[in-house]
Parts: structure tokens; C-alpha cells; sequence
């Protein structure tokens, strides 16, 4: 079954998806043994990729079982090309999903830059596609930094200076003349490839459109009044004095000592947050009624911001998902149990995801976990990734190569980054498939090395990949998921080299398009179920 992001397609006339008794012709009159000729003798003269190549190959022209359209497992997928730029919306609610439980509460992803967000702007452009890849380069390297510094046990939590300020008595605003400042700690994350969701937040509840981040753990806002500087956001701001639950936390309070960065303003907790793009936040530490669907959770933990500056893209803020004790999900992990789990569409136009909470959660096809590793540090989900599945065959990556830099599942991250050795080999089983099935290259783009032309042609049959992790668990990448769309002439696979074999690999929210991906705390457990939304 394929949800509704997913693409249910027939081939092109010139790229017909054949029966697997039929070959799939080459372009230009090529025949068949020319062409795995020509293959292998490529092969050779890089040594070592001969037996590879020739058994994608193989798979390809000899025709393996089919899998369902948009969809992986199989050797193949199809792919609706036109379906990877923008289109007509009708921003379509997500697909209800069967579920092992009763879902505790649910709420609406989107994509901030499509126009089914509550921040689009329909006077603005979305950032291009270098604008992309480069954020997402910036967040890559911070989460990386930020991972090497746990592991060397260099990260630390420090106390940090502030400024003189008056002090900000609960449920009121401070003065003007209120200045807190502190050093923003490094290693946190942003990009402008992130989804939102809408919480209600105060006394009465003030709907506050905020990106979603498995890769933090605080969760902040903008306050009024803006003592330093505020970027400009969608909606208002939310007003401290406006809430009848509001209230500062005191320095005192174990609380305080819990975040990364924190100071001290008067007897009560500043916190500071400085992301990898150099977006930052400092105000502060503060708790109020969360209310997210139709559940709220009193004394709810949050940043309230007062200086910041950045690319959130007119959010009101960020909601941490992280491991830390921050976070939304450790916070509520006695309503929810520590389990949430979301799908994103596969489409940035016309349809919507969803963020769950609760043992409800999980998609009942969730049938398979893999082990959540969690002596690597707190804030980032790891697992372990054994392997790679390309066009239904599984290629040669020795299992150390990923458990040398490990592996990481994050919602902010746009693009997988494999380490040096693995994506070189998925890249070149890949395009051994697509040269099977007659498409030609097109030049690289940016971080992206294997890209196509695929002018004039509508419709795809690609090879299928397949992540696979310990315990048998697999993320087989949606159509949707497998390229990534520069121009009708320049697509690319959407995978990128970590440049070594040591920096940790991270499984990135393009490959994620379409899935349910759980997330369990107590079971220390993630699962990815397909066709989800």
C-alpha cells in the first residue's frame, strides 16, 4: 500500500518500465551486451567495482520483481518527475494511518517554505536550491562538531556573564532597559530545509507556528517586549503578561542547570542558544502551559526569548525533540511515555504530515525497530546501519565503515551524509542502474556528485535504495526521496559524502519523505514504517 505522498506513476514511452520478462531498451539503438560490456570494462579499470556494477547490471537488464510505484523494496521505482517542483496546492489533510493504539495527540506538518504553511509568503521566494544545500552544509558540520566534542568529552556545560538587568518578576515583562546577554553555546542546529507545527502556548493558549528539531532540545519562542533585537515573524508574539500561568524559573532551581548555556539575571535562569547557520537566541528560562492538539502540559519548560537574530524564516520559534532533559519529549515522557513519531509529506505543495505523541504513535506496519543507541550523548538519536540495498541488491560496504562514524536519524538535516567509502559505493551502483536504464548524466551541483538530465521526461523508473539496520529494520526511500530536484535538467541523487570515514553519518529528512518514523525513549527503539502519509 503507498500512502498519499506517494507517487503512483506508469513510465514514460521513452523509459517504459518493462514486465521482468522484458529488457528495458537503451537509448539510441545500444544493444544490450554493448552495453554491460562498456559497463564492465569501466569497472576494471577502477579496479576493485567490477563484480558490483555487473551485478546491478544484471539485476537491471535481466529484470528483478518490480516494486509498487513510489514506493521501494523492489529493484525499481517510479517517480513522477514533475511532482519534484513546485505545483498547485490543495494543502490535503494527512492520511489517516492504522495505529497500534489510540493516538494521543496529533498535530499538522508542513513544509515553512510551501504554501500550506501558516508563514507562507506568496510576495517571497522560497531559498534556492544553493541557499539549501549550503544551510543544510552549515548544520551538518555543527552536528558533527557538536557529536566529536561529546564523544572527546571537550563539550561541557558552562555558566556565562550577563549584562546588568533589571529583574523580570513572573508573569510581567521586563523593562526596557532589561539587557540580558550571554554567550550562545556552539553546536546546535538550523537549517532552512525544516518543518512546522503550530502549538498553543500561555493562559490563554496563543497559537505559535514553530519549526520542529529532533536535533535540540529547548524549546523557545519570541517574547514580548523585544529588549535587544527580534526578527521578523508571522505571528504575535507571545506576551508573558498576557498568561496567568507564566513564571520565571529561579537560578536556583535544578531546572536551570539543566540546560547547555545558561546565566543568572536577578535570581532568575537566562538561557542561549547559538545554531550552526549562526541563528541565535538568548532570553529567558522561563515554564507556562503547553498545549499541543488537544492535550496541555502545565509547567512546561521553555525558552522565552529576547534577543534573537537568524534564519527561522518567520517561525515564532523552535520546539526541541531531542534526548536531553529539555526537550518537549523528556518533559512529557509521563504522559506520552517518551514515544512520538512523524511523517513528512513528500511534497513541499499540496499535502501535509503529522507529528504524533504518545504509545498511539507508532503506525501499525511499524513491525520492525532498531536498537536506539544511546551511550553516544544525550539531544541525538542514534542507531546503527549495517548496509545498503541499491536496485533490490544489497552493495558491497564493509558493516565497519558505519559503525566506525555512526549514524544519527534527524529531522533537520535535508541531505543523508554517508561516510566517504559507503556513498562512493551507493553512487556507483546507482548510476550503474541508471545507465541501464538509459539516462544521462548531467553535471554535479554543490554537495550532490551523481545527477541526471531528465528533460522532456515526465515520469522514472529509478533503481530502489534501502537503508538497513540493525535488527532488520529497513528505511526503503520513497521515489520522492531518492532524488533531489536542482532544474528538469540537473537532478541528483540525494546523498552526500561525508568527505572521510570518521565523521558520523546522519540519516536526513529527504530519505525520510513519506515514512513514519517512531521514536520510543523507554523501549529505546526507532521504526520507520512506509506509506505513513
Amino acid at each position: 500500500m503507498t500512502g498519499r505522498g506517494s507517487v503512483i506513476v506508469r513510465a514514460p514511452s521513452t523509459h517504459r518500465h518493462r514486465p521482468p520478462s522484458q529488457a528495458a531498451p537503451l537509448p539510441d539503438g545500444h544493444l544490450r551486451g554493448r552495453a554491460m560490456d562498456a559497463t564492465v570494462s569501466s569497472s576494471r579499470r577502477r579496479g576493485h567495482g567490477c563484480l558490483l556494477r555487473l551485478a546491478v547490471v544484471a539485476a537491471f537488464v535481466l529484470g528483478a520483481p518490480r516494486a509498487e510505484a513510489g514506493s521501494s523494496g523492489g529493484d525499481r521505482v517510479l517517480l513522477n518527475v514533475e511532482s519534484l517542483f513546485p505545483g498547485p496546492s490543495s494543502c490535503a489533510t494527512p492520511q489517516e494511518h492504522e495505529t497500534s493504539a489510540a493516538t494521543s495527540a496529533r498535530m499538522k506538518i508542513v513544509h515553512r517554505h510551501g504554501p500550506c504553511s501558516p508563514l507562507a509568503d506568496a510576495h517571497r521566494n522560497p531559498p534556492s536550491h544553493a541557499e539549501i544545500l549550503a544551510a543544510d552544509q552549515s548544520r551538518v558540520e555543527s552536528i558533527q562538531h557538536r557529536v566529536s566534542a561529546t564523544t572527546t568529552g571537550e563539550l561541557t556545560k558552562r555558566a556565562a556573564h550577563v549584562q546588568p538587568s533589571q529583574k523580570k518578576s513572573p508573569g510581567h515583562s521586563p523593562s526596557s532597559s532589561s539587557t540580558p546577554s550571554l554567550p550562545a553555546s556552539s553546536g546546535s542546529a538550523l537549517s532552512t530545509g525544516n518543518y512546522v507545527v503550530t502549538i498553543g502556548l500561555g493562559t490563554p493558549a496563543l497559537p505559535q507556528t514553530v519549526v520542529f528539531d529532533t536535533g535540540s532540545d529547548t524549546t523557545w519562542v519570541q517574547c514580548r517586549p523585544c529588549v535587544v533585537k527580534c526578527y521578523k515573524q508571522k505571528q504575535p508574539l507571545f506576551d508573558p503578561a498576557k498568561s496567568s500561568t507564566y513564571a520565571n524559573i529561579s537560578c536556583a532551581d535544578p531546572a536551570c542547570a539543566d540546560l547547555d548555556e545558561s546565566g543568572c539575571s536577578d535570581g532568575h535562569c537566562l538561557y542561549g542558544i547559538q545554531y550552526g547557520d549562526g541563528s541565535s537566541t538568548v532570553g529567558f528560562f522561563a515554564q507556562d502551559t503547553l498545549t499541543i492538539s488537544h492535550d496541555a502540559i502545565k509547567g512546561f519548560r521553555f525558552g522565552c526569548g529576547e534577543k534573537n537574530s537568524g534564519l527561522f524564516g518567520k517561525a515564532a520559534g523552535l520546539m526541541g525533540l531531542g534526548r536531553g532533559k529539555t526537550s518537549l519529549t523528556v518533559q512529557a515522557s509521563n504522559k506520552y511515555g517518551g514515544a512520538f513519531s512523524y511523517c513528512l509529506p513528500a511534497s513541499s505543495s499540496g499535502t501535509t504530515g503529522y507529528l504524533d505523541f504518545g504509545p498511539g504513535a507508532a503506525p501499525a506496519n511499524a513491525r520492525l525497530t532498531t536498537p536506539m543507541l544511546t551511550d553516544k550523548g544525550a539531544t541525538f538519536y542514534y542507531v546503527s546501519l549495517t548496509g545498503i540495498r541499491v536496485g533490490g541488491q544489497q552493495v558491497s560496504i564493509p558493516e565497519s565503515i558505519f559503525s566506525t562514524a555512526g549514524t544519527l536519524v534527524d529531522s533537520g538535516t535535508v541531505i543523508t551524509r554517508l561516510p566517504a567509502t559507503a556513498n562512493a559505493t551507493l553512487s556507483s551502483a546507482f548510476d550503474a542502474g541508471m545507465a541501464t536504464l538509459g539516462y544521462k548524466r548531467a553535471p554535479a551541483f554543490s554537495i550532490l556528485d551523481t545527477c541526471y538530465d531528465f528533460t522532456g521526461v515526465s515520469e522514472a523508473a529509478l533503481p530502489a535504495v534501502s537503508l538497513v539496520f540493525q535488527g532488520g529494520a529497513s528505511l526503503d526511500v520513497n521515489a520522492s526521496g531518492i532524488m533531489f530536484p536542482v532544474s528538469q535538467a540537473q537532478v541528483c541523487l540525494a546523498f552526500a559524502s561525508n568527505g572521510d570515514d570518521s565523521s558520523v553519518g546522519i540519516i536526513g529528512n529527504t530519505q525520510q519523505k513519506t515514512h513514519g518514523v517512531l521514536f520510543d525513549l523507554g523501549k529505546k527503539t526507532v521504526a520507520f514504517a512506509r506509506g505513513a502519509c
